[in-house]
């Protein structure tokens, strides 16, 4: 035995012994697969032999360490820049109250009073207040319980402070505040409580702020504490945080310059609008927005009289004091239109082709991008002609010599479990002798020579009278009444008998598959909007999309500027509608935001909306991102629209499931939110609907509208079949005739044949149908979207 000393003795380096894999010359593809899945060809990757040589060193974790540290310090610098300086921006801080008993001013005036600042804090509107403690400004945004106040305070505000009461709950409205200030997209929030003094006994107020807490982090999970008003400690470590912290901001706001108007006049034919630009650079060659009035073409832009920075040194209030108008016209022009200036053209001026007419000359429905039953067309039905039954090992040429319908014996290849079954006939059905008992004379039927199924069984088919008609079809419906709730057809319409099909659904067409067939778009035409094809027509949404944002990435009046900007077609009517109640914003768009096109909103209803369904083409308030708008959009089914474009259309705004709202409206770039509502005739009536975020822009994309035509099984004969009460005439089977059936039950067949005059026709199944099936055809026709109009109280 050799001893520990001798220094022979070792253990193995590892105490895992890697194994050789198996080695298998007929892998499968799945095998495969799963042996290499999540690898990548790379060099470093290929290089690794364990999880030990993985781990990275000790210099190279330092390094990154150090990398992400300078990014995160950059990426602070850069959004705290704003905030520093002698200029520095204010922090907007709006300030919302929740429930009925609360005061926005109130609140305000008990967290100044907290840093013994007295200041006078207007009832509601903006005020600015500077804080020599943080030598920070703080422009607060004193809101009233109104909503588009509230969406237009907290759409701009760095942070939002949420008033509580401590002796009342949130009402209904205060909730649906809630709701909407998180749909629309908000930066920092902290909540404040009042009255809580006025809780006895003192030892249950801890309760009731651990209440309120509970019930704000449910729509706010980040929310930490609820700070009171009245409390000297609480109170000034709120005003701290809002003058230390940097926001975090809103995405879609960021891409995009705004300005909160704090001064707005009218002069020289200009509306002159003033305050601090924030977000992204703000461009005179690009549009602005301003919500409620439309979009607006900048003139100039120039530097605000109280932002220089170098100002003559005055003795006594007359040397102080400047003549208003020659400062103005001293004013530094910061900015000014050039040559790639965005016109105020909307759509565009190309000519579009002349619509094109519906042909009076045709035979049949459109299927697919095909007309059947054209008088040169040799292709009549042949898309679904069924298999025929014949006998096995019969070739493709010689089953052209077999007659449909015909029995061959045993040796018939197909289904051979319907072979010894009688004939099913509808106990309803009237027989021939009784159908002429008692009917001579003009109301006798029209007797048809038509014969079918075996030889030996073949009949007569008889029309019935126009009377035991309508009655059958009276008795029928009733019946389908009672089973309303449990149609698996959502789709279907019943046309009345004396309606002919063609021209009731004369552009409807059929479609083999709603995802993969070829839609063909101009057949359209003549349905199609005025302007349509002056619409624009965007081909790379998500790359054009890429181009727009980073170009506003660069260039422009710098964030943090007070500016004056001089709008050219402004009006006067939009300085007198300034009021301090409601924040007025100017909101700077990307390129080509001003141009009219088929913008696609992905909506999901919410479920707690109790009002009535929502239906397609209804009208509802649309916010979307900085626009505000009456739409009456088209739903249609979400997610993938397959390789032809077309999405299914939907008549309601289903609760609990997204669907996609189409209409014409101005492009907008990026994941913007949206929140759908609908209005009553109070200030707090209002019901929010849905909410979702901005899809694209597609014009191209078809919303098919479907209808379901159903019929009855009348006769039954193996796969052979009798229909009823699906059409009232000859004309309409015959034009219909190039249309797949299918049944409830997932049987497929076609229209072999129209019998009489009265709308039956026999049709052929790929199997027995069951007697309380229900035969079906799905009709399609476009919808297209309507537009929209800028939302003004």
């Amino acid at each position: 035995m050799v001893s520990a000393s001798s220094g022979q003795h070792h253990h193995r380096s590892t105490t895992k012994a890697s194994n050789k894999s198996f080695k298998s010359r007929h892998a499968t593809k799945s095998s495969l697969k799963a042996k290499n899945k999540g690898k990548v060809d790379d060099a470093g990757a290929i290089a690794r032999k364990n999880q030990h040589q993985q781990v990275m060193s000790k210099i190279e974790r330092r390094n990154k360490a150090r990398q992400l540290q300078l990014t995160k310090k950059k990426d602070f610098e850069t959004d705290s820049r704003i905030f520093r300086g002698k200029d520095a921006a204010p922090r907007i801080v709006a300030v919302v109250p929740l429930c009925g008993n609360v005061s926005s001013a109130a609140a305000v005036r008990s967290l100044l009073r907290s840093l013994d600042i007295e200041e006078e804090v207007p009832e509601y509107g903006i005020c600015t207040t500077w804080v020599e403690r943080f030598k920070q400004k703080i422009q607060w945004i004193v809101l009233r319980r109104e909503m588009l106040a509230v969406l237009d305070g907290c759409k701009v505000a760095d942070f939002v402070l949420l008033t509580l009461s401590a002796t009342e709950q949130v009402d209904p409205f205060g909730e649906s505040l809630i709701r909407a200030i998180e749909a629309q997209g908000v930066s920092n929030t902290h909540t404040l409580v009042q009255h809580l003094e006025t809780v006895e006994p003192a030892k249950a107020r801890p309760d009731v702020k651990k209440s309120l807490h509970s019930y704000i982090s449910h729509f706010f999970p980040t929310t930490l504490k609820v700070h009171e008003t009245e409390s000297a400690q609480e109170a000034p470590n709120l005003i701290r945080s809002l003058c230390s912290s940097t926001p975090k901001g809103v995405h879609w706001r960021d891409d995009r310059s705004y300005l909160v108007a704090e001064e707005v006049w009218f002069e020289d034919e200009m509306l002159v609008v003033g305050g601090v630009v924030r977000g992204k650079g703000l461009k005179a060659d690009r549009l602005v927005h301003i919500q409620g009035f439309g979009d607006f073409q900048i003139d100039k832009i120039c530097a605000h009289p109280s932002s220089r920075r170098s100002r003559p040194a005055a003795s006594n209030a007359d040397a102080m004091a400047v003549d208003e108008e020659e400062e103005i016209g001293a004013l530094e022009v910061l900015d000014a239109p050039t040559s790639d200036r965005e016109s105020m053209q909307d759509i565009s001026d190309a000519v579009s082709e002349a619509p094109e007419t519906m042909s009076e000359s045709r035979k049949g429905v459109l299927l697919d991008d095909h007309h059947y039953f054209d008088e040169d067309d040799d292709t009549v039905n042949k898309a679904y002609e069924m298999p025929k039954n014949v006998p096995a090992g019969t070739s493709k040429y010689q089953s052209a010599w077999f007659i449909d319908g015909e029995d061959y014996g045993s040796d018939v290849g197909g289904d051979t479990e319907d072979e010894d079954e009688d004939m099913d006939i509808d106990p309803e059905a009237p027989r021939p002798e009784d159908g002429m008992e008692g009917l001579a004379g003009p109301t006798a039927p029209t007797v048809a020579g038509t014969v079918y199924g075996d030889d030996a069984k073949s009949e007569m088919f008889l029309d019935p009278s126009p009377d035991q008609e309508f009655a059958q079809i009276a008795a029928f419906r009733n019946r389908q009444k009672e089973l309303e709730e449990d149609r698996e057809f959502p789709d279907e319409i019943e046309l009345p008998p004396n309606v002919l099909a063609r021209e009731r659904l004369a552009r409807y067409r059929g479609l083999k598959s709603l995802r993969t067939s070829k839609w063909d778009t101009s057949e359209d035409r003549p349905w199609q909007p005025e302007d349509w094809e002056h619409l624009a027509r965007i081909q790379d949404y998500r790359g054009s999309k890429n181009r727009c944002i980073n170009e506003a990435l660069a260039g422009g009046v710098a964030p943090g500027t007070k500016v004056l900007v001089y709008l050219c077609n402004g009006s006067a009517e939009i300085a007198e509608a300034f009021r301090p109640e409601r924040p007025m914003v100017l909101w700077g768009l990307l390129r080509h935001e001003h141009k009219q096109a088929v913008v696609n909103v992905a909506l999901t209803a919410s479920t707690d909306y109790e009002g009535e369904p929502v239906k397609s083409k209804d009208e509802i308030i649309l916010q979307i991102g900085p626009r505000r708008l009456h739409v009456n959009p088209i739903f249609s089914v979400a997610g993938g629209t397959g390789a032809n474009n077309v999405a299914k259309f939907e008549r309601f705004l289903i609760p609990g499931r997204t669907s996609v709202a189409t209409f014409v409206g101005p492009v907008t770039w990026g994941p913007v939110p949206v929140v759908a509502w609908k209005r009553g005739d109070g200030e707090t009536d209002w019901e929010l609907v849905g909410q979702g975020s901005f899809l694209n822009v597609d014009r191209e994309r078809v919303v098919a509208k479907r209808i379901v035509l159903t019929g009855h099984p009348y006769k039954i004969h193996k796969r052979m079949v009798t229909v009823r009460y699906m059409f009232f005439n000859q004309e309409d089977v015959n034009w219909f005739k190039a249309i797949p059936l299918y049944t409830r039950r997932g049987r497929s067949g076609f229209i072999k044949e129209s019998l009489g005059t009265h709308g039956y026709f026999k049709a052929t199944f790929d199997g027995r149908i069951n007697p309380q099936d229900a035969v079906a055809i799905s009709l399609y026709k476009r919808v297209f979207p309507r537009g929209s109009t800028e939302f003004a109280e």
